[in-house]
């Protein structure tokens, strides 16, 4: 999955060749935003061949206003156009009203008297459970009536993670009774090949936890971050993909747009080495399972 952080201040130098330059009475968030886009569509069709989704972190295009939403919605059109789903990465969590808002944002629509408004319409999103099970039911009912996938924060790859993840919450660290919770409330939700549309996010940054995730959530996609420039590594990560082939997706960014814009390599080697590795991986870790 290619991760899509993009910062203005950083974007790869052909995004920016023929867009107007705020000296010209161009608005700097309207000049930003194309930027962002034009740095975007090219990361997809450079590696997006080797991927199966894009995971664009709403918070950099939304730090540009209006334009910047107008930017995600051209990356979404341009990553469905070669064959990619979209998975917005905002880690959205509140109480159940304003959760309802966050999911008609994602992946439905809000009815007004003036006619229905679309959301963005991505195939599947982040979303924060830690304000519990009622925050969680309108995020998953309107990604269920979506046929989309909602992926529950249980294991991220920061290093910080450990200051709440890791505190003991009744005899279990915090993160297996999240995984405990992603695995409750997505039971209702598994398809025909054993998997539910609820995931949850288990960091690659810490392998050593997977087998112990995967027992306590059989059904579910882990969405695995922090593989490359985190320090992750793809050949470590074997229990995620133990129910089947497409039980995890592994997210890298900087370590695939930045393999042109830091290093001067080519991202869609990057990406396709990845890929490749990640295959094998999965295929032979669902062989095993399979005895």
């Amino acid at each position: 999955m290619l991760g899509l952080d993009p910062d203005p201040a950083a974007l790869w130098p052909d995004a920016a060749r023929g867009i107007e330059p705020p000296g010209s009475g161009a608005d700097a968030a309207v000049v930003a935003a194309d930027a962002v886009r034009a740095h975007c569509t090219a990361a997809i069709d450079a590696a997006g061949g080797a991927c199966v989704a894009v995971k664009p972190q709403l918070a950099c295009f939304e730090r540009l206003g209006a334009p910047g939403w107008a930017a995600l919605a051209a990356v979404r059109d341009h990553a469905w156009a070669a064959g990619l789903l979209v998975l917005a990465d905002g880690k959205r969590g509140d109480v159940p009203v304003t959760a309802a808002a966050y999911a008609q944002a994602l992946v439905g629509s809000t009815p007004s008297p003036f006619g229905e408004v679309q959301g963005l319409g991505a195939d599947a999103f982040t979303a924060n459970p830690l304000l519990g099970r009622d925050s969680l039911e309108p995020l998953i009912g309107a990604a269920a009536g979506a046929g989309a996938g909602c992926f529950l924060l249980v294991s991220t790859s920061n290093p910080g993670a450990a200051d709440l993840q890791d505190i003991d919450a009744g005899g279990v660290p915090l993160h297996e009774r999240l995984a405990a919770l992603a695995d409750e409330v997505g039971a209702g939700h598994v398809g025909d090949c054993g998997l539910s549309l609820v995931g949850a996010v288990a960091g690659a940054t810490r392998p050593e936890r997977l087998a112990r995730l995967r027992e306590l959530m059989p059904r579910a996609i882990f969405l695995m971050p922090g593989v490359g420039a985190q320090g992750g590594s793809a050949s470590a990560l074997a229990p995620a993909f133990s129910p089947h082939p497409a039980a995890g997706l592994l997210a890298a960014s900087r370590s695939i747009v930045g393999a042109h814009a830091e290093r001067g390599g080519d991202p869609a080697v990057a990406a396709e080495a990845a890929a490749e590795e990640l295959r094998a991986l999965a295929w032979n870790s669902s062989a095993e399972q399979r005895g």
